[in-house]
């Protein structure tokens, strides 16, 4: 019998522990290799960098000078309408966890493009040179 998590986690179990603990905020491998060819075309950005301070949200790449936002989601924790599955352990726990999660990103975008920010937002599934070379061109100035 598989040993149960520490009291103070809200994991299921020490297996469902380790997967999370094992999940990156940043520098995931979508996020690289968009980065890698946005870099490749010469364009320099912030990693990870809050577009707007005092908002506590992170960008995954931010041009501060074309104020620029791009954000790389992950079909699971962001809900991908082509690739997430639901969880059918603690399945109130993720739907929830979900919803909260695409609220946070609508009510992120909404506020950085109040502020004036153009704000990009691709799924980690997504063909990295078809999102550099959107990227490049917003960050450009033209409008593909």
């Amino acid at each position: 019998m598989e040993e149960p998590p520490p009291d103070s986690s809200w994991a299921s179990s020490r297996a469902v522990r380790a997967v999370m603990q094992a999940n990156r905020s940043k520098n995931t491998k979508p996020e690289m290799r968009i980065r890698s060819l946005l870099h490749k075309e010469g364009l320099r950005y912030r990693v990870a960098k809050q577009p707007l301070p005092g908002l506590r949200r992170s960008a995954d790449i931010v041009f501060p000078k074309a104020r620029v936002a791009v954000f790389v989601d992950g079909c699971y924790w962001h809900g991908c309408p082509e690739h997430h599955r639901a969880a059918t352990i603690n399945a109130e726990f993720w739907n929830e966890k979900i919803a909260k999660n695409r609220a946070r990103d609508e009510e992120t975008s909404r506020v950085l493009n109040e502020a004036g920010w153009t704000v990009i937002r691709v799924w980690e599934h997504e063909d990295p040179r078809q999102v550099a070379a959107h990227v490049s061109a917003v960050v450009r100035g033209s409008s593909s």
